[in-house]
């Protein structure tokens, strides 16, 4: 076991333990170096300590190494000659609990989520839109919202784009000018996606992040994601791992300090999440980075160098592991220059140099102390794991994916009523009543009702014109026939017959 009274026990430095403090290990980390100079083997080494400390990890798996993880590990000529310098003379080999992870459903649980809990800016940088595309992107996510449309998978989100994009007229004055021009590229952008397999990273039962949180018998759980499909396509993996920590960030409570955190997340290959990366988006994983730790959660960025990672969020990751660099060009020795100046510095040795001279398995490592400061950075020979080290059989895999707590909740999708369907109801609606427009029918429709209202308010007033006309006729002729009367009224029998008339004298 590598922990004790909650002090990690992860290097050793001339007999001396270098450890990490538990409740400073949300505080975040990095671990950087060269390729091959021993990261995965340092992350493993972390992964288990913090696993059998108890707190669960989620971690990508490149090419299929981590899943040793899961297999209790053995002795080996390189343990031999390091066990005793480690102080661990008879070292306990054990294997950690895990759960296998998978986008695309093939080596280990789907993961899934709606397109609508992913967000319109994530959804625009994985669809790689430009600045006005987004805006049309987070106006069609607006009006489904506002409409009551869930955007569950990619099918949701292709129709109600192009609901919109045939009634943009009607929606204009609520939320402003849809451009059919970026309606169509996002409608292009979103069928290379699909075409790319993206369609299997959306839809239901999505997946709740909090089931990352678990432990067995005492040690936390191992999520690993199987990544080597997934990182072909570097876009969507950095999206991806960036829409589970904002979810982390978004779904879990607040807890303040903690003796251990609730969960650690290594985001190996961390210089994809910042390429290409809008302000506001890169701002937003600034603020992530920066508050998630008081929901019980450490992130651990893997990458080869400190220049990766941009200064904002580089200066709060506390807890430091650097493999060795190679300094070839100009580039390479501003990196090294760069990682040393990340350290504080031991008087005992140049940073800048041990860098360069590090051999494989060694390290220059800092983390924090039990106050927050960093320590001096010390040249060690980074722990090896308990469990075991390189992949394991697809047989194996299988047999932990079924006997995992949560198989059968993920794995069959479920297409329930959403936009798509909501959609279709309203067109098959609109057509049996006669009232299927699109906005060059509907403006058609319009000019003819207007040009109809007109010719009937022209027919109504000619009509009350020619009853007016009637009527002044009609006066006209009883006016005549009363002066016919009263000129004619002058004999006594004319009198009479009209006063009898009259009166009935």
């Amino acid at each position: 076991m590598y922990t004790e009274e909650n002090e990690l026990y992860i290097a050793n430095h001339a007999g001396k333990k270098i450890c990490m403090v538990g409740k400073m290990s949300n505080r975040h980390g990095l671990i950087a170096g060269a390729t091959g100079t021993g990261k995965t083997v340092t992350l493993q080494v972390i992964a288990e300590t913090f696993g059998q400390a108890g707190v669960p990890c989620f971690m990508a798996d490149m090419k299929g190494d981590l899943s040793g993880i899961s297999q209790v590990g053995s002795m080996t000529k390189f343990i031999e000659s390091r066990k005793d310098e480690f102080g661990v003379p008879n070292p306990e080999f054990s294997s950690c609990p895990v759960r296998f992870f998978d986008v695309f459903g093939e080596q280990g649980h789907p993961l899934r989520t709606r397109v609508c809990d992913m967000g319109a800016q994530l959804m625009a940088r994985l669809m790689e839109l430009n600045e006005t595309q987004t805006g049309v992107l987070t106006v069609v996510f607006k009006i489904a919202s506002d409409e009551q449309m869930p955007i569950v998978d990619l099918k949701d989100l292709r129709s109600l784009l192009d609901y919109v994009g045939q009634n943009a007229k009607q929606y204009t004055t609520n939320y402003g000018n849809i451009s059919a021009t970026s309606i169509g590229a996002i409608q292009r952008s979103l069928m290379t996606l699909e075409a790319e397999g993206a369609d299997k990273f959306f839809g239901e039962p999505a997946f709740h992040v909090e089931e990352f949180i678990k432990t067995i018998g005492g040690k936390g759980v191992m999520n690993i994601l199987a990544a080597d499909k997934l990182m072909l396509k570097p876009k969507m993996y950095s999206t991806f791992l960036l829409w589970m920590m904002t979810s982390l960030y978004e779904t879990l409570p607040e807890v303040g300090d903690m003796e251990l955190p609730k969960l650690i997340f290594f985001f190996d290959e961390a210089h994809m999440l910042f390429e290409d990366t809008s302000k506001a988006l890169a701002d937003k994983i600034e603020q992530i980075v920066r508050l998630i730790r008081s929901k019980g959660v450490g992130i651990y960025f893997i990458s080869q160098s400190p220049m990766d990672i941009p200064e904002d969020i580089l200066g709060q990751l506390g807890n430091r592991v650097q493999h060795a660099l190679r300094a070839y060009t100009p580039k390479d020795q501003k990196a090294v220059k760069t990682a040393a100046a990340t350290f504080r510095a031991n008087p005992e040795f140049k940073t800048e140099d041990a860098i360069m001279e590090l051999e494989t398995g060694e390290a220059l490592i800092s983390f924090l102390d039990e106050k927050g400061a960093p320590s001096i950075v010390e040249r060690c020979k980074v722990l090896f794991p308990l469990s075991q080290i390189g992949a394991i059989t697809p047989e194996q895999r299988r047999q932990f994916i079924e006997r995992s707590d949560i198989y059968g909740k993920y794995e069959d999708a479920i297409d329930s009523r959403s936009a798509f369907e909501i959609l279709h109801d309203k067109r098959e609606d609109a057509a049996a009543n006669g009232t299927a427009l699109t906005d060059k029918e509907r403006a058609k429709k319009e000019k003819e009702d207007a040009k109809l209202a007109k010719e009937q308010e022209r027919l109504e007033k000619a009509k009350a014109k020619e009853e007016e006309k009637k009527r002044k006729e009609k006066e006209k002729r009883n006016a005549k026939i009363m002066n016919t009367v009263v000129k004619t009224a002058t004999s006594g029998t004319v009198l009479k017959f009209i006063g009898k008339f009259l009166f009935g004298k």
